[in-house]
């Protein structure tokens, strides 16, 4: 199985501390956020990653070579020249990522202790185009899911702006954490091109396609891309 790294974000609200290097690298505890990410993809079993790169993408680049690439096989998905949001850095890296098997994709400014591995089995079982780990918590934007846990839209909680594709009556909203896996089919359906958000792609899809939710609001989940978690993470 392979996995994803989205580590190209411009690092914006991590700011000063990405004035001079990439949101990949700032520390927890001594620990850059994509050696932290790099292990927990090596302890679910996975040893093939890719990491798609922007901001002082070479510092990444020459971060992962000093560590002898941590013992595993990874490569690099060079977005230089234009960052391509989640859904377009996705298909520039479907040439590492197609084949038989679903990967992973996982946002480098995460933390969790979520099991991988249950939610690959998870996907597995319940034979999903995509499944996304998603939790009960505060924040803007929320994806729609019916009772069976199939998404069916999108939220803005602030703006009241809404997406359903597929109307269904008493549908939940979780907050999406960052990780996925999917099938690599998807690049078969995907018709955007440039710069796009995944998650369109994946409402457009959910109409045809079984696209679902994995609760894991039992678990620890920081999103480290803000300044006033990294304390809290450090604590953890």
């Amino acid at each position: 199985m392979k996995a994803m790294i989205f580590a190209a974000g411009l690092g914006t609200r991590l700011q000063p501390l990405t004035n001079d290097k990439p949101k990949a690298l700032v520390q927890v505890n001594g620990k850059t956020l994509l050696e932290t990410a790099i292990n927990k993809i090596i302890h679910a079993g996975i040893n093939e990653i890719i990491i798609n790169v922007h901001h002082f993408a070479q510092q990444v680049t020459d971060f992962v070579n000093e560590n002898d690439k941590f013992g595993i096989d990874i490569h690099f998905s060079d977005e230089s020249e234009e960052l391509l949001d989640t859904g377009g850095g996705l298909k520039k890296a479907s040439w590492f990522l197609k084949g038989g098997e679903p990967f992973l994709v996982y946002n480098v400014d995460i933390l969790s202790d979520i099991d991988l591995r249950h939610l690959i089995n998870h996907h597995k079982k319940n034979e999903a185009l995509v499944t996304l780990a998603v939790r009960k918590r505060q924040t803007s934007r929320y994806l729609l899911f019916d009772r069976g846990f199939a998404l069916c839209g999108w939220q803005n909680a602030k703006t009241g702006e809404k997406k359903i594709p597929v109307a269904k009556p008493d549908l939940k909203p979780f907050a999406f954490s960052g990780i996925h896996i999917i099938e690599p089919a998807i690049f078969d359906l995907m018709t955007e091109s440039g710069r796009f958000s995944i998650i369109d792609v994946y409402l457009k899809l959910a109409k045809e396609h079984r696209i679902l939710g994995y609760d894991h609001s039992r678990t620890r989940w920081l999103d480290l891309g803000r300044v006033e978690n990294l304390k809290e993470a450090e604590k953890l």
